[in-house]
């Protein structure tokens, strides 16, 4: 086991700063030099994790305070930095921008305290030069719990406004300039109505992010400033042996899982079997469910139509009466029928009733305090979970379609969009839920599945 790590959490100073273009760039570099570098994100984002995996070939795992509770957050870190050189987490928004006003709950600023981890703060400099000296004193002074290491500047013009910006810092009396970023349209991140693209062209995007940082950042004085002694792990559960094989739908279509939630499943003996909705014919034999994750299914709704062979089989799974879920993405191929952005529909499973089409503005975003209405997969009625909900689509359920959940916001007020529906054994909901929440609920999956 490794004594000590480079640890520590990349921060903005708002949305927009770069901090993702400089996460990427760093897990891509670090891992050329032979590290093992373990990847975290702050929040509840499904697209950012995707990316990081690529870059730091390795599973990211989400940090959320409200999703998994303090210890859930704690015991994740420790369990999956433990055998890491370097832990690298992407903060959130600005590094103090919390679920409300007046609070770190939420916040990146909160994770950084909860697990002591030293800050680099990203900046958008463009426009700055000795104006990043009162930026960064601000927040430096805001929390004296958090140490802010070294500041990372972006979106600079030249080798000259790097100077400056370092001397500026440097006569304050301020954490360092590790480097700075110049602007690059080679190294832009693309974006989709979700967020981040996910294609192909990602890995070399990504290398070309760490050719830049590998130029423009001091990695070395980046590792020394954030060197700490390694963070003792959890004690590892006895193994399980495998009593259930879930299919897991992955492909183009279907990639957003929460990694925590799957490990989670594993360790109760669950075998997690991929699948493609969009090019197998036929499922994994000898299942005991199905779990369709998030995705884009938008985006490949005709292929995912013309696979006729897959529908029948997911139709067929489903009237064995074994357990079928699917959350967000995965709700709309269980439905009957999905419109895309250009107004052209798709028939898909049927294995829920309803339809949903495509909009161009967000229909619902965030956090959800969840009780099933019903006996699932995750329990008798009344268990308690938590989630998020972030969708661009809508879904028009019959007015005599079951309920999954009773679904609340954090202002207490009732979410109908989040309330999912269920038939028998299939189930569907735009929750992106973690299981972390409650424990008792991949429990109850993993019985389910038996």
């Amino acid at each position: 086991m490794k004594s000590e790590q480079s640890a520590f959490l990349i921060a903005g100073v708002n949305s927009g700063s770069g901090k993702t273009t400089a996460t990427l760039g760093l897990l891509r570099a670090l891992a050329r030099r032979g590290l093992a570098v373990a990847p975290f994100k702050c929040g509840p984002d499904y697209i950012d994790p995707l990316f990081h995996r690529i870059a730091a070939r390795r599973d990211s795992r989400n940090l959320d305070t409200f999703l998994m509770g303090c210890d859930g957050v704690r015991d994740s870190f420790r369990r999956n930095a433990a055998a890491a050189d370097a832990a690298v987490a992407e903060g959130v928004m600005g590094l103090f921008d919390g679920s409300r006003p007046g609070s770190a709950a939420g916040s990146s600023a909160e994770l950084a305290e909860l697990l002591e981890l030293p800050v680099l703060l990203t900046v958008n400099a463009r426009g700055l030069s000795g104006s990043i000296a009162p930026l960064v004193r601000g927040f430096c002074d805001w929390n004296p719990r958090l140490r802010i290491a070294g500041v990372i500047a972006n979106f600079t013009g030249s080798a000259h406004h790097c100077e400056l910006l370092a001397e500026s810092l440097r006569l304050a009396g301020l954490p360092p300039l590790l480097g700075a970023l110049t602007y690059d349209e080679a190294v832009a991140l693309p974006e989709r109505h979700l967020g981040l693209a996910t294609d192909a062209e990602a890995d070399g995007l990504i290398e070309r992010t760490a050719d830049k940082v590998e130029r423009e950042l001091d990695l070395d004085r980046l590792l020394a400033l954030t060197r700490r002694p390694v963070p003792a792990a959890p004690g590892a559960a006895p193994p399980v042996p495998a009593r259930a094989r879930l299919g897991i739908a992955r492909d183009a279509a279907f990639q957003f899982y929460y990694a925590d939630n799957l490990a989670m499943l594993e360790a109760r003996g669950v075998e997690l079997v991929p699948f493609s909705p969009l090019a197998d014919s036929a499922l994994p034999s000898g299942l005991g469910g199905l779990y369709f994750g998030g995705g884009f299914p938008e985006l490949y709704a005709e292929r995912l139509a013309a696979n006729r062979a897959m529908l029948d089989a997911v139709r067929e799974f489903a009237a064995s009466g074994r357990p079928v879920w699917g959350e967000c993405g995965g709700l709309l191929y269980l439905l009957e029928e999905l419109t895309d952005f250009d107004g052209r529909c798709h028939a898909l499973a049927g294995v829920l009733p309803g339809r949903a089409k495509m909009n161009r503005k967000l229909a619902a975003l965030g956090y959800r305090e969840l009780e099933t209405r019903m006996p699932s997969c995750f329990g008798p009625a009344g268990t308690r979970l938590r989630g998020h909900e972030f969708h661009y689509s809508s879904a028009e359920l019959p007015s005599g379609a079951s309920p999954l959940f009773a679904a609340r916001n954090l202002r207490g007020e009732a979410v109908p969009s989040a309330a999912g529906c269920a038939a028998g054994n299939v189930a569907g909901s735009y929750m992106h839920l973690h299981f972390a929440s409650n424990p008792a609920v991949p429990d109850a999956f993993a019985e389910a599945l038996k």
